[in-house]
């Protein structure tokens, strides 16, 4: 692969991850950069956070950094060690060292370990393979939307170092070139093994202001009950170079999982440039049931898996849905894995182990109650059985840490239930315009994705302000009634100007199918119902409570002083009015 004289130890690295920059990073003076990995850690206090090509390649990147971390600090050992580590502005000054003590397995090309990559690597017919194998926002097949018109000729050194880390991670699935020694090959081939180990999750990270702050919040102290931890957890760097093929065996710990080797690959370069690549399967991993091992994501229990496998419980990573915000799913992020559960009955959900740690810190008086996290959330969506990206996830939350307390949860119940309000409003809105395509003589669901994309659009930034607020609220209680008079505010506002637009048909109105035979409904009819449904979900929008309880973390319904569920619409109407209503329930 590279031409190199004398021996491993006196040769000069092509390219040294330690000391040559390839980490973009935004700092805090608003300035981006790239940096070594020396630099990354002597600077991460001025550093706001790693930029990269893609969401997911910071991702990818993020775990690569706390691999670093954590073998540095062979910890952090406990929360005391932790806190420690937090009152220390220098506390990674150790890694200095470290990277010293490795640096040969930091060359991107070294000639019998290069970083990431198995050295030899060749097919039987000896073929070099474009490089947009690696590189994830070259679509195949979809040239018009690469940002690399037509193709990847060439990779700079650092261009190549982060694609080859976003290459194991988050690598697409599909039939791939077989590689010499590999026993899995037939015909040439490898069949598809799966996606890199993060394409498979619904990533979160815990962000603070700076990038110090980032890698100390989720740096998971080894005396956490939630995860399982071995003496042995040893990052790719620190065990043999891994040859053609793979082998299945269970991650010792977040080292060995922030690392995992999916994929073989090696670069080709001309020694200014990479110019090709060969990859491959590598170490296959199953995500069934790592919930003690993967902290970086929720989970969800697949009781299809537990029906197939005759086991129960049977856990799985939430993905991110592209659709849906994150401040939507707020409580998959802070509700704890026991609330909601009866019995010895196992959750439906868990929440990310990082955040599960935040909690710790926050409920231990490690971190102020008024302390900023972001949540950020990131994952790949894939499509065409898995071999192509469609999408890309990247959202955050902004929230106070007091959310997280595991001994105070007023502040968590009442965001989640707010989350809900909004949740109950906009489908009040979508049955609205629904009601009033209807009336025009209209069919189909597009006018309700419509409103309710317009909805949660009005919405989003209101709550976020709302959230990060919370914390300094005298009462949550208090707060969450402010709250829904505001959603009734807003969502009401987006009403008249559904109503405003539905045009003539859908004022003069028409006879429609109906549960209870054909019914007449125009839009004054449709305006009127959106009010009772809206109401009911909100209560009085003067501000004495609404009917919609806290959710399943909740702690039951706020006070009512909504409109009486018997009295329904006006009876001069002469329409039931439940005929209409699709997803919300009018009172009868």
């Amino acid at each position: 692969m590279t031409d190199f004289s004398g021996s491993s130890a006196s040769r000069v690295p092509l390219f040294d991850l330690t000391d040559q920059p390839w980490i973009g990073v935004l700092k805090r003076d608003g300035t981006q950069a790239e940096l070594s990995l020396r630099q990354v850690f002597a600077q991460a206090g001025d550093v706001r956070r790693i930029v990269g090509d893609l969401p997911t390649q910071e991702f990818a990147l993020v775990r690569l950094l706390l691999a670093i971390a954590h073998d540095t600090l062979d910890g952090p050992e406990d929360i005391d060690r932790w806190g420690e580590l937090w009152a220390d502005p220098d506390c990674f000054a150790g890694v200095g060292a470290y990277l010293d003590a490795h640096r040969e397995r930091f060359d991107l090309f070294h000639p019998v370990m290069p970083f990431f990559q198995t050295a030899g690597l060749r097919t039987a017919k000896d073929e070099v393979f474009s490089l947009a194998r690696i590189v994830a926002d070259v679509p195949n097949g979809e040239a018009f939307f690469t940002a690399r018109m037509p193709t990847v000729e060439r990779l700079t050194f650092a261009e190549a170092a982060r694609w080859v880390v976003h290459a194991h991670a988050y690598d697409t699935s599909g039939i791939k070139s077989g590689a010499v020694g590999d026993d899995r090959v037939k015909g040439g081939k490898v069949y598809p093994l799966g996606t890199g180990w993060a394409g498979a999750l619904g990533g979160v990270i815990a962000e603070g202001d700076t990038l110090r702050e980032t890698l100390l919040l989720n740096l998971v102290a080894a005396d956490t009950d939630a995860l399982e931890w071995t003496s042995g957890d040893r990052p790719a760097w620190r065990r043999e170079p891994s040859p053609p093929g793979g082998g299945e065996r269970t991650p010792t710990g977040v080292r060995d999982l922030y690392t995992w080797q999916t994929r073989r690959l090696r670069l080709h370069h001309d020694g200014e440039g990479v110019t090709g690549v060969v990859l491959g399967y590598g170490d296959p991993l199953a995500s069934r049931n790592m919930h003690r091992r993967e902290p970086m994501t929720a989970w969800r229990r697949s009781l299809t898996q537990e029906k197939k496998l005759r086991q129960s419980p049977v856990y799985l990573p939430r993905e991110h849905d592209p659709a849906r915000s994150a401040w939507r799913g707020i409580a998959s992020l802070i509700a704890e894995r026991s609330e909601g559960v009866q019995g010895g009955e196992a959750a439906s959900y868990l929440p990310p182990g990082v955040l599960e740690w935040v909690a710790r810190l926050v409920t231990e008086g490690e971190l102020p109650r008024g302390f900023l996290i972001r949540a950020r959330v990131i994952g790949a969506r894939y499509g065409t059985q898995q071999s192509v990206i469609d999408e890309v996830v990247d959202d955050h939350v902004a929230m106070p840490v007091v959310l997280l307390h595991r001994q105070d949860r007023v502040c968590a119940r009442q965001a989640i239930g707010a989350a809900e309000d909004a949740d109950l409003a906009v489908r009040a809105l979508g049955d609205l315009a629904t009601d009033l395509a209807r009336a025009a003589g209209a069919e189909g669901d597009g006018p309700r994705a419509v409103a309710r994309d317009l909805g949660f659009a009005e919405l989003e930034n209101p709550y976020r302000t709302w959230l990060v607020a919370l914390a300094d609220a005298g009462d949550p209680f208090e707060e969450r009634r402010a709250w829904q008079q505001r959603v009734h505010r807003i969502v009401s506002q987006v009403g008249d100007r559904l109503v405003f637009q539905a045009g003539d048909a859908a004022w003069q109105g028409r006879t429609v199918a109906g549960k209870k035979g054909a019914q007449w409904l125009s839009a004054g009819l449709a305006e009127r119902w959106f009010r009772v449904r809206l109401s009911k979900a909100l209560g009085d929008p003067r501000g004495t409570g609404g009917q919609s309880g806290d959710g399943p973390a909740g702690t039951g319904p706020l006070p009512s002083a909504g409109p009486d569920p018997s009295a329904g619409p006006d009876p001069s109407d002469a329409v039931p009015a439940d005929s209409f209503v699709t997803d919300s329930e009018v009172p009868a």
